[in-house]
């Protein structure tokens, strides 16, 4: 199959911008070529470039294409526009169906007529996050300034323009031409071949895979570090993000001078990769080292010292500017700061950082007893949890907020519980990170999330698809991580209420408050279903159940999983699922057919042997439910097996006597019932 490769190179593209770009071409590419069966597509992307490779047929086959158009009986002036249209007369036509329908012989086409058709179109309405307007004579627009196109089919042009009437398309045109890294081999390229371009390019310094450039950067900088007894702190956001900004990765340490060792070790990592893009380094006892990282996109003519010693002086003036944060804000204590948070919004309908803030207290303190942890300790640390966010070093890098609330609080002399917990009350931020343990540290970080959630949701805030403006899915997940990691045996909806209670009058009964414990239901299943765990089996315990307590809501999945895990758990889940269903039908039939079935109306052995087992499993499942022996209750169930399968082996339910049927399906109504003080097993799946 013939080989296409398509590259356009460009001034510097943004690295955020990169990857979904070249999703993006291979996206579109596929579609415009489907006639031509593309295979092995592969992207490209890197600082200059996003291109891609794939196979494709040589040939779009010929067809005969049917336009249906208008109705035999529709106006003649409709029938003459048609085709007017088309360009043929009406003895072209023939009537279908009543409609007057052209078919049309299309002939075949050639791949590379077919790819210079689409070609520029497709380039034009290419989507960029953001895009630009450059030179004079065009309206088309790039993310930078496009230089380059290179369009090749098994290594022979295929000539098109970006030109259009009047639209000069900046005199771009389809070409073999591509071009080596900017500053170690400047200059254009001959290109005959996807293989011959990567490897061409690699001779003149360029990593067309970012794949290749970040693994270069994490090998280099390992090894750097390593040979010092040294290990990088880990951030693959920032690898990515280096490697979208170098086409040839030329890894470097650097020397932190002594006199800004005693910042803290977030404050350095946050200013050397905020604002330099720079890897932090720790010892091998998981202190800050002196030493930093970073990734040139030059080979130096030298050993590197003078790239080295100018990214140090760099640095130095970074932490400069930092150290003055640092010595400005513990001037002042974060208790004198909590009154400057009325004058810091929060949202416009939910009033300031200090309404937010005596809410919180309100709610710490509620929650203190609940989790077993000093009110005092909760409501102070609720009271300044939020002040950091009127210092000057997180106005500069807001990464920190909360993590310099904490060293503050040390500063101030405040209790090492008030500390601990305002520099975790924002974990975890992510699925990676740790859960805090320390009472206070949990209360506080559920005082907050609590807060946020119901303050957004009476605000008419909540998330709407993709859209989560304000973390509040994130929220929701970092309460049922705190929850689940410390095993809390708390009501959502209790706490969800008394949150509501502290809010501006006109919101505390705000119709979407109602969605708040389904918000949480489904971020739980998201989670249960991340973990491999079966969310059907968590989903089937929830219907009709108002319990929020998630602990136990667990409990209860996991023990319905073991149980259909078993031979006699799978077995009854399929007798109660027939059950339910010979029980739906006959009640539409006559139904409902609820009531106590009458022993005395049994005729065979598997009705009363049903009956009798029903009489000692459903007590049985209430007292373990009521112990929360929730294994118990599942065992208890699955005795009903045998008796439930003989029973439908043996017994004709819609029996010809009316009395015998109506006691029958009363005993499966029964059953069901009982089931569902289980489950709804007709959530689950397979």
């Amino acid at each position: 199959m013939p080989e296409l490769l398509i590259e356009l190179f460009s001034e510097e593209i943004p690295a955020r911008m990169q990857q979904q770009a070249g999703e993006n071409l291979l996206r579109l590419l596929n579609d415009a070529l489907a006639p031509l069966n593309p295979v092995d597509a592969r992207s490209y992307t890197g600082p200059r470039r996003i291109a891609a490779s794939l196979s494709l047929d040589a040939m779009v086959p010929g067809r005969t294409v049917s336009e249906r158009g208008p109705r035999e009986s529709a106006p003649e002036k409709a029938l003459e526009g048609f085709t007017r249209k088309h360009g043929v007369t009406k003895d072209a036509l023939t009537l279908q169906n009543g409609f007057w329908v052209l078919e049309r012989e299309e002939a075949p086409i050639g791949a590379a007529a077919h790819i210079a058709a689409i070609m520029p179109e497709l380039l034009r309405r290419f989507p960029w996050p953001k895009s630009m307007r450059w030179g004079a004579g065009s309206t088309m627009t790039w993310v930078r300034p496009l230089r380059r196109i290179v369009c090749l089919l098994d290594g022979q042009i295929i000539p098109f323009s970006m030109a259009a009437a009047e639209d000069t398309g900046h005199n771009l045109v389809a070409s073999n031409q591509t071009e080596g890294h900017r500053f170690l081999n400047p200059g254009t390229m001959e290109v005959t071949s996807a293989a011959q371009w990567q490897q061409g390019l690699h001779e003149r310094h360029v990593m067309v895979h970012a794949a290749e450039r970040r693994a270069a950067i994490t090998t280099g900088l390992n090894a750097l570090a390593q040979a010092e007894g040294l290990s990088i702190v880990p951030d693959a956001g920032l690898v990515d993000e280096v490697a979208g900004l170098v086409e040839w990765p030329v890894p470097f340490l650097g020397q932190i001078d002594p006199i800004f060792m005693d910042l803290p070790a977030e404050v350095m990592q946050v200013s050397m990769r905020v604002n330099q893009r720079y890897f932090a380094l720790r010892n091998s006892d998981g202190s800050a080292a002196p030493r930093f990282a970073f990734v040139a996109n030059i080979i130096p003519t030298d050993d590197g010292s003078l790239v080295v010693s100018g990214n140090e002086r760099v640095l130095r003036a970074r932490f400069a500017d930092a150290r003055h944060f640092w010595n400005l804000d513990r001037k002042h204590s974060l208790a004198s700061r909590v009154e400057g948070l009325d004058a810091v919004t929060f949202h416009a309908k939910l009033g300031t950082q200090g309404d937010r803030t005596r809410r919180m207290v309100r709610l710490a303190g509620l929650l203190a007893n609940e989790v077993g942890a000093s009110r005092e300790h909760c409501e102070r640390a609720a009271l300044l949890s939020k002040t950091d966010l009127t210092t000057g070093m997180v106005g500069e890098f807001p990464e920190l907020q909360g993590v310099m609330g904490g060293y503050y609080a040390r500063h101030d002399g405040e209790h090492a519980d008030v500390a601990q917990a305002i520099s975790e009350h924002y974990t975890p931020r992510g699925p990676g990170d740790e859960v805090p343990t320390a009472p206070v540290s949990v209360v506080l970080g559920l005082a907050d999330r609590f807060d946020m959630l119901t303050a957004f949701f009476a605000a008419g805030e909540k998330p709407s698809g993709s859209g989560d403006p304000f973390g509040l899915r994130r929220a929701a997940l970092g309460i049922i991580r705190l929850i689940r990691e410390n095993g809390l045996r708390l009501d959502l909806v209790k706490l969800f209420t008394l949150a509501a209670e502290a809010l501006p009058e006109p919101l505390r009964n705000a119709p979407d408050l109602a969605l708040l414990p389904q918000f949480i239901a489904e971020r739980l299943r998201v989670q249960v279903r991340a973990e491999g765990a079966r969310h059907d089996c968590l989903a089937a315990i929830s219907v009709d159940n108002e319990d929020t307590d998630i602990v136990r809501l667990l409990a209860r999945a996991q023990a319905l999983q073991t149980m259909l895990e078993t031979e006699d758990g799978k077995n009854l889940l399929a007798a109660t699922r027939r059950a339910a269903n010979i029980l739906r039908i006959e009640d539409k039939k006559d139904g409902p057919h609820e009531g106590m079935p009458d022993p005395a109306l049994f005729e065979q052995d598997e009705e009363r042997n049903l009956y009798t087992t029903l009489q000692t499993v459903e007590p049985a499942v209430e007292q373990a439910f009521a112990a929360e022996h929730f294994a118990d209750a599942m065992r208890a169930a699955a005795s009903l097996r045998q008796p439930l399968d003989r029973f439908f082996e043996e017994v004709t339910v819609n029996a010809p006597d009316a009395a015998l049927r109506l006691n029958r399906l009363k005993l499966l109504s029964r059953l069901v019932r009982m089931m569902r003080l289980i489950a709804d097993f007709s959530q689950i799946e397979g």
